[in-house]
């Protein structure tokens, strides 16, 4: 079962949340500032963190950038918790490289499920299932074995849900994705997410693919399509 790292400093939550979790069948460790957490997940690496967005050390934000930053750790889920709601701490979150975002006061019950959402589509190393060959298309290729991506020839750094997104919409190149689907299929869940923080994931995406970041077009009151180079 999946490794959680629960980073957040209010210590009865903290306990509630790793009750839960480990109650559910994962292994859980908890850390309650950002230079415990950053240690932690040096040691040992987690498959996902839950990381509070407000720590007494340094921001939630500032923990996710540094792991970000990082080989090993580069490629974990990152999920923020936060009491915060407003639009402008998710997208921060988003930006700097979070998977997903919960925000306080929150059912724990539905916290464990969506986090075990959030890992069966983190662990699909295929995207569509179909095939482990690296994807192609002009300058980008997208290594699905090795888990890297590279325009150009250079590689770029993305994040595990990015790497997920891109690789949904190159195997299904030409097809338009509605943000329904790409809910369900990509981000795991069922229930009502807001269109903003699929847009603000897809808006990142397309910055990383460079000069080839027009294939990745928007079709206005759908959703988003992958377009060979020849389609224009």
């Amino acid at each position: 079962m999946a490794h959680v790292l629960i980073v957040d400093d209010e210590p009865d939550l903290a306990q509630l949340i790793d009750f839960n979790l480990r109650d559910a069948g994962f292994t859980t460790q908890l850390a309650g500032t950002g230079d415990a957490a950053l240690v932690a997940a040096r040691e040992r690496p987690p498959d996902l963190v839950l990381l509070d967005l407000m720590l007494p050390d340094m921001s939630g934000i500032d923990v996710c950038r540094q792991l970000r930053a990082s080989n090993p750790s580069r490629g974990l889920l990152i999920v923020m918790l936060t009491a915060k709601g407003e639009e402008a701490d998710r997208i921060r979150g988003f930006e700097v490289g979070a998977d997903d975002y919960v925000v306080k006061p929150f059912s724990v019950r539905e916290l464990v499920l969506r986090l075990k959402a959030i890992l069966r589509r983190g662990g699909a190393a295929t995207p569509g299932g179909a095939t482990t060959a690296p994807l192609a298309l002009g300058s980008l290729k997208l290594d699905l074995a090795a888990h890297r991506f590279y325009v150009e020839d250079k590689e770029v750094p993305l994040t595990a849900l990015e790497f997920r997104l891109l690789g949904h919409l190159m195997t299904r190149m030409g097809r338009v994705q509605t943000r329904e689907q790409l809910l369900e299929e990509v981000w795991g869940l069922s229930s009502s997410l807001e269109t903003r923080t699929i847009d603000t994931h897809v808006m990142r995406l397309r910055d990383k693919l460079g000069p080839a970041r027009a294939l990745l077009e928007t079709v206005r009151g759908v959703g988003y399509r992958i377009v060979s180079p020849e389609a224009g």
